[in-house]
């Protein structure tokens, strides 16, 4: 045993070993990302450098990085070796862009297969597709609201990072992307909300989640390009879950000392942490 002990020391000490270790671990543990863009804005910010667990939902074949090539063949079909937990409500995931499996995007699992999401100016509803009675048990009667004969819940995550920016008119953007054939929702008209545009009697867009895929959202609404535009992920994009923030730098490359050794799952509930962020400036354009 102490031979063995040895030799695989000695294996690890290597330039050879040391390869095959970091590789081990970027292929099936953590990887490490940089968020490019402002669309998790209060979340995360750009420039938050963090690792992310790989295992969190299956294990993706392994890619080498920055070529992307896989090093497995995809055996089951999905694009992962294992399958695990899938994303849940509310969850903030890392997945590979479904129109360029080179792009990585990090966003909010706003809804799962078969729930239904309406968006409005300045407010989102979820109807999850387990039903009423859960609608009813898991979240606030505030929150709960009737459209068109069904029953939704308003924002139904509460966390502090989530926010939408005055001065932009998103629907009013989707209505252009939608006219252009490059929005994944369909405008309706929902009698119970306000007319949004004079003249026009849609004011609000709706999709029904493809069973087995999740509708991604960034917490950065009227930012981020996510899955009203080119609609819901497949499992087969899904890389994994961000873990902790180990370097992270503002736009004058100051580093941002209260974020590093942050927990994800911590900086996005800490709303001093958060009221910090907000104190950013906001971005520009959609991301």
């Amino acid at each position: 045993m102490r031979k063995f002990l040895t030799k695989l020391y000695d294996f690890s000490a290597s330039w050879t070993g040391t390869i095959v270790i970091v590789l081990f671990v970027i292929f099936f543990i953590a990887q490490a990302f940089v968020i490019p863009s402002g669309s998790m804005k209060d979340t995360l910010l750009v420039k938050d450098f963090l690792f992310a667990k790989k295992f969190s939902y299956g294990v993706p074949v392994p890619r080498i990085p920055w070529i992307e090539q896989r090093v497995l063949p995809d055996f089951n079909g999905n694009d992962h070796l294992f399958v695990a937990d899938m994303p849940k409500r509310g969850d903030i995931v890392i997945f590979r862009y479904p129109h360029d499996e080179k792009i990585h995007f990090v966003k909010r699992a706003f809804a799962l297969g078969g729930d239904e999401v309406i968006f409005t100016e300045k407010a989102t509803y979820l109807r999850p597709s387990d039903g009423d009675e859960y609608i009813e048990q898991n979240y606030s009667q505030d929150d709960i609201i009737v459209l068109n004969g069904k029953k939704f819940v308003k924002e139904p995550y509460k966390f502090p990072g989530i926010h939408y920016d005055d001065s932009v008119r998103m629907f009013e953007q989707m209505l252009y992307y939608y006219n252009a054939k490059k929005l994944a929702m369909t405008p309706i008209k929902v009698a119970e909300l306000p007319s949004v545009i004079d003249g026009l009697s849609q004011n609000a867009f709706y999709i029904k989640v493809k069973d087995g895929e999740f509708f991604m959202m960034g917490d950065n609404r009227d930012h981020s390009n996510d899955s009203r535009f080119w609609g819901s992920v497949e499992y087969r994009y899904i890389v994994g879950k961000p873990w902790f923030v180990y370097l992270s730098l503002d736009k004058d490359y100051k580093i941002r000392w209260e974020r590093i050794g942050r927990f994800v799952d911590t900086l996005e509930s800490d709303e001093k942490i958060v009221n910090m962020a907000k104190k950013e400036d906001e971005i520009e354009g959609i991301y």
